[in-house]
């Protein structure tokens, strides 16, 4: 059976980056994006202006918006399908991690997970650097940077490229630990 991947990216409302603000999510099958999901998050906490500078996302924008908890039920089913995949992974695994904790939403202890930009720092090593813009700047793939459903494109975008260029994704597969928000297993590169 061939290995499915869930791209996602979250944006957060302040520095705390325990809440989100939006998040979204691109499951990628066979070589192509076969599903996407963005939805804004109502993150019932205050948002910092740079945040809000960054985002986009305004406390208005977001007020109407699902709560985590009320996305999640939706949206579990699909975080549960596959290799969790993100740019710059450790950070987006935190808030989902952070989220569940705060809001006492059970789902699993770890989770396995990639990162995008390990991978082209890998891969790509003669970048000047390997930040999403930056990759998708040499890629050409389009990105309007920090909306959570072009960043998950994107990021589903680069892990498509790498797969395409024969990479092979489990030397840079990690464990994170849902509870002690940490990475707890690595396996293969470092």
């Amino acid at each position: 059976m061939k290995e499915r991947y869930i791209a996602f990216d979250v944006e957060t409302p302040n520095y705390a980056n325990n809440r989100m603000s939006a998040i979204g999510v691109c499951v990628v099958e066979d070589g192509a994006v076969v599903d996407e999901l963005y939805s804004l998050v109502n993150p019932e906490a205050r948002f910092d202006r740079f945040n809000i500078e960054l985002t986009g996302i305004t406390p208005e924008a977001a007020a109407h918006a699902p709560t985590f908890p009320e996305l999640w039920r939706d949206w579990e089913r699909v975080m549960s399908g596959g290799l969790l995949v993100a740019h710059n992974a450790p950070f987006d695994m935190s808030v989902l991690a952070k989220c569940l904790l705060d809001y006492g939403v059970a789902w699993r202890p770890t989770a396995r997970y990639a990162c995008t930009c390990q991978m082209g720092r890998r891969l790509m090593p003669e970048l000047p650097n390997h930040r999403l813009d930056t990759m998708c700047d040499r890629l050409g793939v389009p990105l309007d940077h920090h909306h959570a459903g072009s960043d998950s494109r994107a990021c589903a975008e680069l892990l498509l490229h790498y797969l395409d260029g024969g990479a092979d994704v489990r030397p840079f597969v990690r464990t994170y630990d849902m509870l002690r928000l940490r990475t707890v297993q690595r396996y293969g590169i470092r």
